[in-house]
């Protein structure tokens, strides 16, 4: 249950925290995919991007929640990729993965990015701004529903690509 008094710390992973990462993707889905993919993505120079590979902590420093940010491209300009998005069971509907996600959208936008592209439940994205990447002439380079497939401009009086999306290889599309 979310308590709406919490105020969940984040920051950017290190090198300690690859083990930690791993557990809360495997423990928050079915298979162990995400977890292995964000394994994938650390070890692609090309999708990597330093600091934003976000964590949720609690208090007492334990790690529960992450949220990854990577490169990925719309016609040949930059984009960012989020996802896998995940926290462990216990702590989900807490506000720790909305935690890590806000944290993330603020850094890219310092780091000056601007199109944030997300596949994902339709029901949960909106609350950051996303909207249907269709409305940015954005498409994903397989069928999907419009409403799952979103996008968010961080700077909304910049412009943005259209066209369709190119993931890192390690998302295998």
């Amino acid at each position: 249950m979310s308590d709406p008094t919490r105020i969940w710390s984040t920051r950017p992973e290190t090198g300690a925290d690859i083990g930690a990462i791993h557990t809360i993707n495997a423990a928050a889905f079915d298979t162990e995919a995400e977890a292995d993919l964000v394994h994938a993505l650390r070890a692609d120079a090309q999708a990597w991007i330093e600091g934003l590979s976000i964590l949720t902590q609690t208090d007492h420093g334990r790690v529960v929640g992450h949220a990854l940010f990577t490169r990925c491209h719309v016609d040949g300009a930059p984009a960012l990729a989020l996802g896998p998005c995940a926290v462990l069971p216990a702590f989900q509907r807490t506000g720790a993965g909305a935690a890590a996600i806000h944290t993330g959208l603020e850094k890219a936008r310092h780091m000056g990015e601007n199109l944030v592209l997300v596949l994902g439940h339709a029901d949960y994205y909106p609350r950051f701004g996303f909207t249907p990447a269709s409305g940015f002439g954005v498409r994903a380079p397989f069928e999907v529903p419009d409403e799952a497939m979103m996008a968010l401009a961080l700077d909304p009086s910049r412009p943005t690509p259209r066209g369709t999306i190119r993931y890192p290889d390690a998302f295998g599309v």
